[in-house]
């Protein structure tokens, strides 16, 4: 029997049980921030030797040099070609699928002229290197390196530098072969917080990177945090979240696996459903308890659902929307008989999936927009990973002769409001040169 939170909108204390619920506590672990502090500084004082250094101890891969963790473009394009063919043409597809989707994102420079000829407008130009940290170790990630590569690589990025850890030099063919298909520019087999530090910092074999994007552990996100103003991040990402709102009619199998789908993660991943149906409440309640023995990540999940799951009963799908809303979830999927109707009321989620035939699943590998999406409620203020990630925008100020008499005038009066009497004169001098 699986242990997991049932809760009813109508309880007295439903408020106080789905704030605990929802607490996570994202503060960083002083002994993790202390350690990735202390190899962060090593790697930025010494380079290769410390980043080699901790790849023996962490990663048991007993190197001499750091250019012998560099994974040659001949090894990534054998193994792709190595591939057994339908796990080839899987990751073809998907890389096209996630291309086709983010080719629509790429904002475009832009000019405008005023009557008196001054002209304003934004450029818009690719961030010039990005490094990727793709997880390694007890799982391998190869849609982590198409959801990152590929936005990179529509958005102009003129170079991309991948790090994935190889623990006892086991490199994962999967990895290396959509490394190769997205076009990845670099591949070192280094991980944890070294392989952030160098990214960041560069060493002698390693470039400096100016942002750096992709999930990892918590020595990892402790890393970025740290780093981020020496370079961009995309995220401070934490577990993985699915809130199910259902009418009621969809299989409850289907709704039980998708809750696994992102339980089996980790164990403090979250799942929720939320159902104004009593009885299927305990439909799915059943099938979890009666699909979790076949499952073989079936330890993480239990502790999952026991720890942060729920089954919600609300009053209709009016209060499912607005807890969806507070919620903010990672991954909302919208199992109803009109997700359309529905999809206005939805403010704040990560990714919204339409429908009983779209599972969370299908977005994580080929559906087309991206998986990186916001976490622990960031949902709120933030986007999922996306061209404009890897897109700058610089404002364009061109002032003729004419317009710098009116903005002169207008700049020279608020900066004395301002005490800033150069940049009154820095106006003003264009203004007499009439």
């Amino acid at each position: 029997m699986i242990a997991i939170r049932r809760l009813d909108t109508a309880q007295p204390d439903f408020d106080a049980r789905l704030a605990e619920l929802l607490a996570f506590e994202a503060a960083q672990d002083p002994q993790v921030d202390a350690t990735v502090a202390a190899i962060l500084a090593d790697v930025r004082a010494r380079g290769d030797a410390a980043v080699l250094e901790y790849t023996r101890r962490f990663d048991r891969m007993d190197v001499q040099a750091l250019g012998a963790l560099e994974v040659p473009r001949a090894a990534l394009g054998q193994a792709l070609a190595g591939l057994p063919p339908a796990q080839r043409g899987a990751l073809a597809e998907a890389e096209m699928r996630v291309r086709a989707y983010h080719e629509k994102q790429v904002a475009r420079s832009w000019r405008y002229t005023e009557p008196d000829g001054t002209e304003l407008g934004q450029q818009v130009t690719p961030i010039d290197r990005v490094g990727i940290y793709v997880p390694g170790g007890k799982a391998a990630y190869p849609s982590s390196v198409i959801m990152n590569a590929v936005p990179a690589k529509v958005a102009g990025v003129r170079e991309i530098v991948m790090t994935v850890p190889a623990p006892g030099g086991e490199k994962n063919q999967l990895v290396l072969a959509a490394a190769a298909i997205c076009g990845v520019d670099r591949v070192f087999t280094i991980g944890g917080a070294q392989a952030v530090a160098a990214l960041a910092y560069g060493t002698a074999t390693i470039p400096q990177v100016d942002k750096i994007v992709g999930p990892g552990n918590a020595y990892v996100v402790a890393a970025k945090r740290r780093v981020f103003g020496v370079v961009g991040i995309d995220m401070v990402a934490g577990p993985s979240e699915i809130l199910v709102v259902c009418d009621g009619a969809t299989d409850a199998d289907w709704i039980a696996m998708d809750l696994f789908s992102q339980a089996e993660h980790d164990e403090l991943a979250q799942a929720i459903l939320l159902t104004p149906d009593a009885a299927f409440v305990d439909a799915v309640a059943a099938s979890i308890a009666r699909q979790l023995a076949g499952m073989a990540r079936r330890d993480i999940i239990r502790a999952s659902l026991a720890g942060r799951g729920a089954l919600i009963k609300v009053r209709d799908l009016d209060e499912a929307c607005a807890l969806a809303n507070r919620i903010a979830p990672e991954h909302l999927e919208l199992s109803v008989a009109e997700p359309q109707a529905l999809l206005p009321r939805i403010r704040h989620a990560g990714a919204i999936f339409l429908g009983r035939y779209a599972s969370e699943a299908v977005g994580d590998y080929c559906a087309g927009p991206n998986h990186v999406l916001p976490t622990s409620r960031t949902a709120r203020f933030s986007s999922p990973l996306g061209v404009y990630d890897f897109q700058k925008r610089s404002s364009v100020i061109g002032v003729s002769r004419a317009g710098a008499q009116t903005l002169g005038k207008i700049a020279a009066e608020l900066a004395r409001g301002e005490g800033l009497p150069a940049h009154a004169k820095s106006a003003e001098y264009r203004m007499k040169k009439t």
